[in-house]
């Protein structure tokens, strides 16, 4: 049997499953579980962390090259939100040390790679629709507050936004508009991101089921979406050099969440 194989979705699911509600203490037993998960194979999470830092990077250099800036920083807050699909890697690496498999890099990047036939694909769907959303209003918003002004580089743009009152209400509402996008991202793929690599469920389904692990302990789950996020955008500040070590603790503590939410 093949590797791939070996680690196949199990069988369809008759129903959909039920979900736990879970405590501070619960978060806090995921990030110990998470952190070990890492030390156990920190190469994998390296990788995976540095390409996503690498993907950052470059993004950021063609931003600058093309006179577009002022488009880092809504970027910058944007970027924490396709963190999810960019753990799938981190979440298989922890099913497979649960599950006492042997890691190998053949094995864990051909099931990331079959992913593309399979639900998370429509996923990754849903999480670039909401980018374009984000950027989309981000222009939006420029034009209805800024569009008197001109800022062709980084610090033009950092003056008008921080020291007018245009630009302060630009922040406002830019964050507002921008806050409820990312919570609405974030209830509908905290779980569903690792359920449908886990198992056979429908997007449709798993997403459903991470808004019900949501709902199930909202201050608990928000917070866990809170802190991800704090630490997500510290770990970009300089140059995304802190993501090869943040984002594969994160990704293996949210596979041990969802091991905990969801029956």
């Amino acid at each position: 049997m093949s590797d791939l194989q070996e680690h196949a979705p199990d069988a369809p699911a008759a129903a959909m499953p039920d979900v736990r509600a879970l405590t501070i203490g619960d978060l806090r037993q995921c990030l110990r579980l998470g952190i070990g998960d890492f030390l156990h194979a920190p190469l994998f999470g390296l990788f995976f962390g540095g390409v996503f830092a690498l993907i950052g990077n470059v993004i950021l250099l063609a931003l600058s090259t093309r006179d577009m800036s002022w488009l880092i920083y809504p970027f910058a807050i944007a970027f924490p939100l396709i963190g999810p699909f960019a753990a799938v890697g981190l979440y298989e690496i922890s099913r497979r040390v649960e599950s006492g498999t042997a890691l190998a890099w053949s094995g864990v990047l051909s099931v990331v790679w079959a992913q593309r036939r399979r639900e998370l694909s429509w996923m990754a769907f849903v999480i670039l629709f909401v980018l374009w959303v984000w950027m989309y209003q981000v222009r939006l918003l420029i034009a209805l507050f800024l569009g008197r002004m001109s800022f062709a580089t980084w610090e033009s743009f950092f003056s008008v936004v921080f020291t007018t009152p245009d630009g302060w209400l630009f922040l406002a509402i830019g964050h507002l508009v921008g806050g409820v996008l990312a919570l609405i991202l974030f209830s509908v793929t905290v779980v569903s991101m690792p359920l449908l690599l886990d198992r056979d469920y429908d997007a449709v389904t798993a997403m459903i089921v991470s808004v019900r692990a949501v709902l199930a302990s909202p201050v608990v789950m928000l917070g866990w979406g809170i802190f991800v996020t704090l630490c997500v955008l510290a770990a970009c500040a300089p140059a995304f050099l802190g993501l090869p070590l943040v984002l594969p603790v994160l990704g293996h503590a949210t596979w041990h969440l969802y091991r905990r939410v969801v029956v």
